[in-house]
């Protein structure tokens, strides 16, 4: 069970937002989602992250023609883990956007959010090219990813923003109550109006935006980019069913 609007997110790692200072791997060519335990590597020579950090990777894939979109080249991204405990996943894509190149490849950013001790690995399926891969270690005073609470936040033009109290389970966003204040999101959500959207849902406790218009009782994207937690499919079907989409 996914909470709303209740900030229980870790921060103990640095936050980053979408498309600003992670480190930036810019790699060379690449293409669909497995999620992979078995990973053999000699791990002593790896770069070394903590856990609830974020890193932007940053790669072109020679996909073929037509280009290929944002959510059809994450599948062509395969996700290895390695935990140390040897249960789950050790990092999670939150968001990805990009364009196509010139040169007819697609150059896609993937955000990458670390969630537990051990090795987690980015590899091109169609040649094996590891696109990123990391040791991951613990942190100091770092706490675990819980994965049960969705923050979501409401920026107006003026850039002020409210939470979004989901506590009672609301049918959409716009039917949700304004955090401390006696008011429906709806209030502050005009008809027509478009408004900048934040999803926190990781172990950084990185922000996920993107910007929707209202139309009456649902919302709509204003923009197709980015793709948004495509390793939480619960989570994104929960986003959509809020918003409308």
């Amino acid at each position: 069970m996914i909470g709303i609007g209740i900030v229980a997110v870790s921060r103990a790692g640095k936050t980053y937002a979408h498309g600003g200072e992670a480190a930036v791997l810019e790699a060379r060519t690449v293409p669909a989602p497995v999620q992979t335990q078995a990973l053999a590597v000699a791990t002593n020579a790896l770069p070394v992250m903590e856990i609830n950090h974020a890193v932007m990777v940053t790669v072109e894939l020679a996909l073929g023609s037509p280009t290929a979109t944002i959510a059809e080249a994450l599948r062509e991204v395969e996700r290895r883990y390695q935990p140390d405990d040897g249960r789950g996943r050790t990092f999670a894509i939150l968001d990805a956007y990009g364009e196509p190149t010139p040169q007819g490849k697609l150059h896609i950013s993937m955000h990458v959010s670390t969630e537990k001790p051990g090795v987690g690995s980015l590899v091109f399926r169609r040649t094996g090219e590891v696109l990123w891969q990391s040791r991951i270690v613990a942190g100091t005073n770092a706490a675990p990813f819980t994965g049960k609470n969705l923050l979501i936040l409401v920026a107006d033009e003026s850039g002020h923003t409210i939470t979004v109290d989901g506590s009672n389970n609301p049918k959409s966003i716009l039917d949700a109550r304004i955090k401390h204040q006696d008011a429906p999101v709806s209030a502050f959500w005009p008809e027509n109006a478009e408004r900048e959207v934040t999803f926190i849902y990781s172990a950084c406790g990185c922000p996920v935006k993107v910007m929707a218009k209202r139309a009456r009782e649902r919302t709509v994207r204003t923009k197709e980019l980015p793709v948004i937690f495509p390793d939480d499919p619960a989570v994104a079907t929960l986003i959509n069913r809020l918003m409308g989409w």
